[in-house]
C-alpha cells in the first residue's frame, strides 16, 4: 500500500470517528483507542494500533470537555500517532511524542472551526425564521459536518503523506502569545461552561451537596471517584429516608406483604 492511499484511508478513519458525535448519535467511535485500532486494522498492524490507542486513551481520560472549552484533540493525535507507528515500526512510546503536538494542533483547529460553525448557526437561525428549512438543514448537517470533516481529514492526510515533521513545524510556527492566549481562554471557558451547566442543573436543595463535594476534594484531597462514591452513598441513604418517611406518613407497614394469605 503506497503512502497516498494510506494517508487517504487514515484520513477517512478520522472523519468517521469525528462524525460519531455529530451524525451517528455518539456510538463511542470518537475515542483514541477506537480510532487508533481502526488505523492499525487498515494498515495491517492491529497490535501496534491497539497499543498506541491504549496509551493515548490513558492520557485523554484526564481531559474533559466542559461547556465551550476545547481540550487537546487526543483522537486526532491518536490516529496520526498510530499511523506513524504502523508505517515506521515505531514503538507506542515513540508514537506518543507525535500524539501530543498533533493533539495541540487539533485543539487550535477546533477553536477556529467552532468559531466558523457558530457563525453558520446564526445563518441557520435566520433561515428558520424565514421558513427556509432546507437552507437551515444544509447549514446544520451538510456545512457543519463538512467543515468538521475537513478539519480532521486535512491534518491527518498531510501528517501521514508528508510526514509528522510538518505537523511539528506548524505547531512551532504558532506565535507564543497566540498559543498562550488560547490556553488561557480555554481555561476561562472551562469555568464558564461549568457555571452554565450549574445554572441549568442545580436546585436550591442541592446546593449544600455541591459545596460538600468541593470541600471533600479541596481540603481532603479526595479523587473525583471517591467524591462520586460518597455522593452515591448519600443518595442511597436519603432515598431510604424518603421512602421510609412516605410509608410512615401513609400509615403503611413497610413489612406488609400483600401476597400473604389472611390468617383469619
Amino acid at each position: 500500500m503506497n503512502t497516498f492511499i494510506s494517508a487517504v484511508l487514515v484520513g477517512l478513519v478520522g472523519v468517521f470517528c469525528m462524525w460519531d458525535s455529530r451524525l451517528l448519535g455518539r456510538l463511542n467511535f470518537e475515542q483514541p483507542l477506537v480510532g487508533a485500532t481502526l488505523v492499525g486494522l487498515l494498515l495491517g498492524d492491529v497490535p501496534t494500533g491497539l497499543a498506541v490507542g491504549a496509551a493515548v486513551e490513558l492520557v485523554s481520560m484526564g481531559l474533559v470537555q466542559v461547556g465551550a472549552a476545547v481540550p487537546p484533540d487526543m483522537v486526532l493525535g491518536g490516529i496520526v500517532a498510530a499511523a506513524f507507528a504502523c508505517l515506521t515500526d515505531a514503538s507506542a512510546e515513540t508514537a506518543m511524542t507525535i500524539a501530543i503536538p498533533v493533539a495541540v494542533l487539533g485543539q487550535l483547529l477546533g477553536i477556529v472551526f467552532r468559531s466558523i460553525i457558530a457563525a453558520l448557526t446564526h445563518v441557520a437561525d435566520s433561515a428558520i425564521d424565514n421558513g427556509k428549512f432546507k437552507t437551515a438543514y444544509r447549514m446544520h448537517i451538510c456545512a457543519g459536518s463538512g467543515l468538521y470533516a475537513v478539519m480532521y481529514f486535512l491534518p491527518i492526510f498531510l501528517a501521514v503523506f508528508v510526514g509528522t515533521d510538518l505537523v511539528q513545524a506548524i505547531v512551532n510556527m504558532v506565535p507564543e502569545w497566540l498559543s498562550t492566549g488560547l490556553n488561557v481562554s480555554t481555561k476561562i471557558m472551562t469555568a464558564y461552561g461549568l457555571a452554565l451547566l450549574l445554572t441549568m442543573m442545580i436546585k436550591k436543595g442541592m446546593t449544600p451537596f455541591l459545596f460538600i463535594g468541593f470541600l471533600l476534594a479541596a481540603y481532603l484531597n479526595l479523587s473525583v471517584i471517591a467524591v462520586a462514591l460518597i455522593g452515591v452513598c448519600l443518595a442511597i441513604v436519603f432515598m431510604g429516608f424518603k421512602f421510609n418517611g412516605s410509608h410512615a406518613t401513609a400509615g403503611v407497614d413497610s413489612d406488609y406483604d400483600p401476597l400473604e394469605d389472611d390468617e383469619d
